[in-house]
């Protein structure tokens, strides 16, 4: 990221370190390892990197770089804290913090209802064996038990069930009529799918779009800035994948779960919600696991961490350390590399520039 000398790197993060109350030995740790990184190529593609510890930031950083809209290219964009930055599939996590409140205010059903039944315009689906058996609390863990592939199948591909979901002249007929392969709540899938009935679902329930019933209820209370979600040639959102916020406001939705769903001392998400997406159902690999639309994990040594987070195409990383009171927020535009890439760079950032100011 040559772009960025070192000399000015340093400045952005003295310029942080230099608010009331900010450990400045801290940011000018993290600041020196981020601008190593940098110029060694370990880290690539970083756009921003947000830290706070006890619901203070300590630490900012905006670099520049090629970004897209949900695969429309940009070109080259300097981003700053009013730059919107896509968080792809971390609006999974978003989603699942707004069902919960919409929950709560009795506007969508419980995760023990049956899917189809949510769908009755979908009754020729509902009649067919097994499906009776699928539930809310499968659509929010992506344990449904139906065909689904966006992991092995790049996007862009129409073979990639995403990509066939958005092509499709009714994306939840789609969804809802994939076959079934296995039991419910056995195995997990990674399925936009899911979140794009839950979004739905949130704004049927209320009757509003499901922007604006966020940012009625979730973004303004927050003091969130610009807000955009994209939508598909239906004018449906893109549920799973296609939020746009400040990176500042993306450290803001780790901060309210950190927090346990209050923000100021008031309560935005129900705090028995925020336990729940939060609390393991079911087991992704020895590394992960998965609540409702939330990842748990435990890091890799030598720093190892219990995490809460979201995770999104091209670098895009939402990380709450409990037992650090730690946030982080990561932003980057590493969109045409393999996912272990994208995986390497971002555990890079937590691991080797962020954490070894926080745990020796």
């Amino acid at each position: 990221m040559k772009q960025f000398s070192r000399r000015n790197f340093l400045a952005i993060a003295a310029a942080a370190a230099a608010r009331p109350g900010f450990a400045r030995t801290m940011n000018e740790d993290i600041g020196e390892r981020l601008s190593r990184s940098l110029e060694t190529g370990k880290v690539s593609g970083l756009h921003a990197l947000l830290v706070s510890q006890g619901g203070n930031t300590v630490f900012e950083y905006y670099g520049r770089g090629e970004d897209q809209i949900w695969g429309r290219p940009l070109g080259m964009v300097v981003f700053a804290p009013d730059v919107l930055h896509d968080l792809r599939s971390v609006s999974k996590s978003v989603v699942g913090l707004a069902y919960g409140i919409a929950l709560a205010a009795g506007k969508v059903p419980a995760p023990e209802a049956k899917l189809y039944e949510q769908f009755p315009e979908y009754a020729d689906l509902a009649g067919q064996a097994g499906r009776d058996r699928i539930t809310l609390h499968h659509v929010l863990s992506m344990t449904l038990g139906l065909e689904w592939d966006e992991l092995t199948i790049p996007y862009g591909d129409l073979r990639n069930s995403e990509n066939a979901m958005e092509a499709a002249p009714d994306r939840f007929r789609f969804i809802l009529e994939r076959p079934i392969v296995g039991e419910p709540g056995a195995k997990w899938t990674y399925c936009g799918g899911a979140t794009a009935l839950l979004g739905h679902l949130i704004a049927r329930g209320t009757g509003e779009p499901l922007l604006n019933y966020c940012r009625r209820v979730l973004f303004d209370p927050m003091g969130f800035g610009p807000a955009e979600w994209t939508t598909g040639h239906d004018g449906e959102p893109h549920t799973a994948s296609g939020l746009r916020l400040l990176p500042r406001d993306l450290l803001k939705v780790g901060q309210l779960v950190q927090a346990g769903g209050k923000w100021n001392g008031r309560e935005i998400v129900p705090s028995d919600w925020v336990k729940r997406v939060t609390t393991p159902v079911v087991t992704i690999d020895p590394n992960r696991s998965y609540g409702y639309h939330w990842y748990m994990g435990d890091g890799q040594p030598p720093r190892q961490q219990h995490w809460i987070g979201g995770i999104g195409w091209g670098g895009q990383r939402l990380y709450v350390i409990p037992g650090l009171d730690l946030v982080v927020a990561i932003n980057c535009g590493n969109y045409g590399k393999p996912g272990q890439e994208q995986s390497r760079v971002s555990t890079t950032v937590l691991s080797d520039v962020v954490l070894p100011s926080f745990v020796s």
